[in-house]
């Protein structure tokens, strides 16, 4: 048994100075010995003291050199007397002796090129290289510019021999008894507990990690934008069609067919199902004429409005195709009654990808429909809604939006980016897009959209959205990073 050969050894002698060669002598494997090193000097049995040592060893190459020797050196007698054609010896020496030997042959001057032909130069060489590497094999040492050129060539390569010195340490023993963990009913019925060693409780051990779900940031800000809309009277939007028609994504938010938002880079349109059947006839209508020739103030788009553009099936861009829904089964009830409504769900768009871009993304969506609304309750609802995230700088843009008239794009300052950043779009829905619904005409609609992940990576000062969601999310960033808090609540 090792352990007993090395605890023998060290009782008659003061040292062992080389792991390895003790584990040769024993005719075990050096791992399986250090092994057994770690645990003595663990337990303080034994001292240890790691030596390591540098050496040159060769690679396969070098290897294959010692063997068939050196490519300059095949090259050169690889060339009969008469030489021989380039391709010939390309062929009989194979690609890579050929482009490796022909070189050096060359720069040793061993060899002539003609335009087809190679002949000897000298009548005899001697393999320099063949004759280092095997001293190199043999543990001899050589001079830094040799080494270096056999290193350049990757002929060899260091490797670095570790190995113990071993002496007795201060709770040496020749024989080591197993330290007994429990005092077992066999222990007490056989008598022999009084002749145990227990083994010592570290009572500072820290014990094993417990497997715990963590919240994802995304998930956690979701919550609490869920519990903010909930606490200022709205509620929620059924947001479970990913799949939706032209018609509901873009012709009832008074958005023209011709709009580039509905060209193919920028929307996910879908091969099967193409298309929808399932559009109110009469409203389709209405709408079709606010396009075309206008109403209720306006003088629309003036084309030719197609009937089967706005069947075409796509994934949502926005989730204010909901919006659109809703507000429409509103308009259908025969006492108007005023609605808050919100939505968080994912919407796609066919975007570049970059830091702060996602292809499939959340979209926070927020209306209030009621009578007399104006520009100032918008911007006042605004203000609460972020100021409760915790977002207090905000700024607004005039924008422009083919469904909303006045139209606002709202920035925050993002303290790790160090700059105002787009968090979100708002507006006053046009009366193009809420009349043709039946809407009474002295109700007003304010709504507003905003990403999930923009204000998450504010909250948590992430810089990059991939860091937050997609594959590359890095799970130890959501196990380590503190609850967020939102802010006024």
């Amino acid at each position: 048994m090792a352990e007993d050969a090395l605890l023998g050894f060290l009782q008659t002698h003061d040292e062992i100075s080389d792991s390895h060669d003790f584990a040769a002598s024993l005719g075990v494997a050096h791992t399986d010995l250090e092994n057994l090193i770690k645990s003595l000097k663990g337990f303080e049995i034994v001292d240890a003291k790691e030596i390591t040592r540098d050496s040159w060893v060769l690679t396969e190459e070098g290897k294959s050199y010692v063997v068939n020797g050196s490519p300059e050196v095949q090259f050169f007698l690889a060339i009969p007397p008469e030489g021989i054609s380039k391709a010939a010896l390309r062929e009989k020496l194979g690609a890579d002796v050929y482009d490796v030997g022909s070189k050096s042959a060359a720069k040793n001057r061993w060899v002539g090129f003609d335009k087809e032909q190679i002949t000897r130069k000298v009548e005899s060489v001697k393999d320099d290289i063949k004759d280092l590497l095997k001293r190199i094999d043999n543990g001899e040492g050589l001079d830094d510019k040799v080494v270096n050129d056999l290193k350049r060539r990757k002929l060899i390569t260091k490797h670095t021999w570790r190995g113990y010195s071993l002496r007795k340490g201060p709770k040496y023993v020749s024989k080591r008894k197993k330290a007994a963990t429990d005092l077992t009913r066999e222990h007490l019925q056989r008598g022999d507990w009084k002749d145990l060693e227990f083994k010592e409780y570290n009572l500072n051990a820290q014990g094993q990690p417990i497997q715990i779900g963590y919240l994802q940031p995304l998930l956690e800000v979701r919550e609490e934008i869920q519990n903010i809309f909930l606490q200022i009277g709205f509620e929620e939007m059924p947001t479970n069609n990913f799949v939706e028609s032209s018609f509901w994504n873009f012709d009832a938010l008074f958005q023209p067919q011709q709009h580039p938002a509905r060209d193919s880079h920028d929307t996910f349109f879908l091969k099967v199902p193409a298309t929808t059947r399932q559009l109110p006839e009469d409203y389709v209508e209405k709408v079709k004429r606010v396009h075309e020739s206008g109403g209720y103030g306006s003088k629309g788009y003036g084309y030719d409005w197609k009937r089967d553009e706005a069947e075409k099936n796509l994934l949502r861009t926005h989730t204010t195709a909901v919006s659109t829904r809703m507000l429409y089964m509103l308009a259908q009830q025969k006492t108007f009654s005023p609605k808050r409504y919100y939505s968080i769900d994912r919407v796609f768009r066919n975007e570049a990808v970059d830091r702060t871009h996602l292809a499939e993304f959340h979209q926070i969506e927020g209306l209030i429909c009621d009578r007399g609304l104006t520009l100032g309750d918008l911007i006042g609802v605004l203000e609460d809604f972020f100021s409760r995230l915790g977002m207090s700088k905000l700024r607004f843009k005039p924008a422009y939006n083919p469904y909303t008239e006045p139209s606002m794009e709202i920035f925050s300052y993002h303290e790790g980016l160090k700059k105002w950043v787009e968090v979100g779009n708002s507006g006053m829905f046009r009366p193009e897009m809420l009349l043709p619904m039946g809407l009474p005409e002295d109700v007003n609609v304010i709504a507003w959209g905003l990403s999930l992940e923009r204000p998450t990576m504010i909250l948590y000062g992430i810089d990059n959205i991939r860091d937050l969601f997609g594959p590359k999310v890095d799970f130890n960033l959501i196990k380590s990073n503190p609850l967020c808090r939102l802010g006024l609540q």
